[in-house]
């Protein structure tokens, strides 16, 4: 919210030198966050000036311009005294609207305009402009650009050279803050003002106070409030009042332009400007309609099925059945609390006026304006809560300024329709904000905060009863009238205290486990990453598939990219997007992982179908588990993505280029971490390198798969030939490891190795030779593992020659070479048993 200091100054006593440091310090001490500072985009010599010569001169290009002398300091305009050379500037213009007389707005040299348009003496069209006589769009006051800015069209008669950044406001600032959801109120200047009156004690003039309203009759409007999804009204007031005879073309008044731009609008027509500005000034939002076009009275209901309405900014929209709208007898002509219609929208012909003030459901705003992407200052303060007992005041604040700015006439034609309800009445016990805040407030404390909010405050037994103002729908427990004595009181006073964490059962299973996964994982040098879950469908086929087969995926509804509107089912592509960025900036050798949700619906299956319960309502446990139940399958995965060298070229040390085995490694590693037992299986997948793709396999099941990416897509994808990457499901990893880990004994008795060589079919997987041998050699082996793969000469083309290195122990002896040799050929003869192995010779 930007609160423009010369507005604010109205509602509130400002120090004569008040600076934008002062208000911003005072508004953060009641609860506000500071946002930014916005002064006046014009700056240097800009005054008023007169023309006293005008002389029209054609160009060859077609066009005439005007060659003017114009006065712009007083001795020029003054007989009785010499004119001073500087008082009459020589000045290029190419407009046309203006006569010899004519009082305007001069830049001089030196002078900044918005954009920013500096402003110098330039030689043009064979004369020394000498300035420039500035329009209303150059002065940041408006879109009008057909002719220079006259200020008489604005019934302005100030002296020649007078300040006009003063004197169109120009000159004034404005304090930005951040307003949280829960305080709407601040969306206004009589929000914001109350609120400084809280921090500093100036007095504070609500504006609603000092307009009278009136009341109209004779208008149709029609509720039609059924909104049985909801089960809350839809509109709790609806005023309306009918202004005839403006003049919809007359200029919006500089003072009331100015602000408007510093709040952050910029000017339309004066009909629009004016609601605009009663929107900020009471926070009520106003629409105003083209009488003329409006067919019969108006309705308030749900938008009927198929039923289309283009709004202010162009679009047609199709509307959905929940959407509330106003209607007329042509149909829709507004979606309600969002945007206006086009068909009844207010121009330079309008001339009878129709003023719509209401209060409608902040649910229903806040889902339309999301559903149709079209937020705007209204549906913003909507979704926070509008005030309903300032409805009737701002439109009769709207009504009083089209009479007074744009000569309109008050009609008594009109309506009103108000069931709002005054707020509950809450129950604040004796001592509960002392013991919420840890503060020893008195009564007198508590109860002058409540009624500087606001608030109706009576003595109770035990407490106080109170009434929380109309404009804080925030307010509807003890807490929150606690926290506004807090805040008023100053946050100062609360003492800073380290809370006692209460005791517990500490983390569960499954999060121990994932923090040794990660742990370890960033030990073997491997560094976290975390991707965006929200990728295209090319990518989803391309890793999420089950089978080489398409798998269903989420899309969303709403995504921030249209280029990734699926949620992920697998974590490696956003991985390869990280590493893609990596490379791009250099950084070519890379480890990394990340651990995250995939999304995994079933085909067939509908989800997101449950009713989203009203947002200020708790739902029920049945309401909770229709909504788990309406979500796909969201299990934690792991991925992992290695490139580049993993040991860096260096005196006496090749570089060691990442490959298949750096990724099985790191699998290896994140089984370790929670006792599992890993295996791999050569297996095929649509976007790995055929033969350098393996399955991993935990207890006998499958949770994954590893691999090096095909070449062509590690083209496609802009990253290195070799990309080798890892995939496994997190979640059931943890599900089949052991629950509790069973400790090895460590034996002081020393070792045995031997080596055994065996020769088996190509196609035979070492993995599962490896798994033979360990069974095989019985209780006294250690450790077993593979150390040579030979294919060659001396061994027929169909064969391949696999070592093991054996390690063997007991527990109560130390064994003999005899013992050693015995378990080993026990290995050899289950090999022989199995796959037709032979001992090597």
């Amino acid at each position: 919210m930007r609160v423009p200091l010369s507005w604010l100054g109205e509602y509130v006593d400002l120090p004569e030198d008040v600076s934008l440091e002062h208000v911003h310090a005072a508004l953060v001490s009641v609860g506000f966050e500071e946002e930014d500072v916005h002064v006046g985009d014009v700056t240097g010599p800009l005054v008023v000036g007169q023309v006293l010569e005008l002389q029209p001169e054609p160009q060859k290009n077609g066009k005439t311009i005007n060659w003017c002398q114009v006065a712009v300091g007083p001795t020029a305009v003054d007989p009785s005294v010499e004119t001073h050379p500087d008082d009459v500037r020589g000045i290029v213009c190419g407009a046309h609207n203006f006569v010899v007389g004519d009082k305007v707005v001069v830049s001089l040299p030196g002078a900044v305009l918005p954009g920013p348009f500096p402003i110098a003496a330039r030689k043009t069209y064979g004369h020394v402009s000498d300035g420039m006589i500035a329009s209303t769009r150059e002065l940041g006051l408006g879109d009008e650009h057909d002719g220079i800015l006259l200020l008489s069209s604005l019934g302005l008669d100030p002296e020649v050279g007078t300040d006009a950044i003063a004197l169109l406001g120009l000159d004034d600032a404005a304090v930005e803050i951040n307003v949280t959801p829960d305080r709407g109120y601040a969306f206004s200047l009589r929000g914001v003002a109350r609120e400084y009156s809280h921090a500093t004690g100036a007095a504070f003039r609500d504006p609603a106070l000092s307009t009278t309203p009136g009341v109209g009759s004779g208008f149709d409007v029609a509720i039609d409030d059924l909104a049985p999804i909801r089960g809350r009204r839809a509109v709790t007031t609806f005023v309306t009042r009918v202004v005839r005879g403006i003049d919809a073309t007359r200029p919006t008044p500089p003072w009331l332009a100015s602000r408007l731009r510093l709040a952050g609008v910029r000017s339309i027509s004066l009909p629009v400007d004016i609601t605009n500005y009663v929107m900020f000034e009471l926070g009520q939002p106003i629409h105003g309609y083209d009488l003329g076009a409006v067919s019969g009275g108006l309705t308030v209901r749900r938008a009927a099925a198929g039923e289309r309405l283009t709004t202010l900014d162009g679009q047609t929209r199709d509307l959905d059945l929940e959407d509330l709208v106003i209607a007329d007898e042509s149909g829709a002509i507004g979606l309600a609390g969002v945007m206006g219609g086009a068909t009844t929208e207010m121009g330079d012909a309008t001339t009878d006026v129709l003023i719509e003030a209401a209060t409608f459901d902040p649910v229903s705003v806040a889902r339309t304006a999301r559903r149709h992407k079209v937020p705007s200052e209204a549906s913003k303060r909507f979704e926070r809560g509008v005030d309903p007992r300032v409805s009737a005041v701002a439109a009769q604040r709207v009504v009083d300024l089209l009479v007074e700015l744009a000569g309109g006439v008050v009609d008594e034609l009109g309506s009103v329709y108000d069931v709002s309800e005054p707020a509950a009445t809450l129950f604040l016990p004796d001592g509960r904000a002392a013991s919420l805040m840890g503060v020893d407030y008195t009564d007198d404390e508590v109860v002058e905060a409540l009624l500087a909010i606001g608030a109706d405050v009576t003595v109770a037994d035990g407490g106080w009863s109170v009434v929380p103002p109309s404009w804080r729908s925030d307010l509807v427990d003890t807490a929150g009238l606690v926290e506004e004595i807090a805040r008023i009181t100053g946050y100062d006073r609360i003492p800073s205290v380290l809370p006692v964490a209460p005791p517990g059962r500490g983390l569960s299973r499954e999060q121990q486990l994932r923090r040794q996964v990660s742990a370890s994982l960033a030990a073997a040098g491997l560094d976290e990453v975390f991707a965006y879950p929200f990728v295209s469908a090319a990518q989803n086929v391309a890793f999420g598939s089950v089978g080489g087969a398409a798998a269903p995926a989420v899309r969303l509804a709403n995504p921030l990219d249209s280029a990734s509107p699926e949620l992920r089912r697998s974590v490696l592509p956003g991985l390869l997007d990280v590493a893609r960025r990596n490379l791009a900036r250099g950084l070519v050798d890379l480890a990394v992982y990340e651990t995250g949700t995939v999304f995994l619906p079933e085909a067939g299956a509908t989800y997101g179908t449950a009713t989203v319960p009203v947002g200020a309502s708790r739902p029920d446990d049945e309401l909770l588990a229709s909504l788990q139940a309406s979500l796909p399958a969201q299990p934690r995965h792991l991925g992992v993505v290695t490139t580049g060298s993993v040991v860096d070229r260096q005196p006496g040390q090749s570089a060691v280029a990442a490959s298949l085995a750096d990724a099985l490694d790191a699998v290896r590693v994140a089984a370790h971490a929670v006792a599992a037992d890993v295996t791999f299986r050569q297996t095929t997948h649509p976007s790995l390198h055929p033969g350098r793709t393996a399955e991993i396999v935990v207890a006998g099941e499958v949770v994954g798969v590893a691999g090096e990416l095909l070449p062509s897509l590690a083209a496609e994808l802009d990253l290195p030939r070799v990309v080798a990457v890892a995939e496994l499901d997190l979640d059931r990893l943890m599900q089949l490891a052991r629950v509790e880990p069973e400790p090895s004994p460590i034996s002081s008795y020393p070792a045995a190795t031997q080596d055994v060589s065996l020769v088996v079919g190509v196609d035979v997987p070492a993995g599962e030779v490896l798994s033979v041998v360990r069974e095989g050699v019985g209780s006294l082996l250690e450790n077993v593992r593979l150390v040579d793969d030979y294919r060659g000469d001396g061994l027929p083309d169909d064969s391949k020659s696999l070592t093991f290195a054996l390690r063997f122990r007991a527990t109560d002896r130390t064994l003999t070479q005899v013992e050693a040799t015995e378990a080993k050929q026990g290995s050899v003869r289950l090999a022989a048993e199995r796959f037709g192995a032979a001992l090597r010779d």
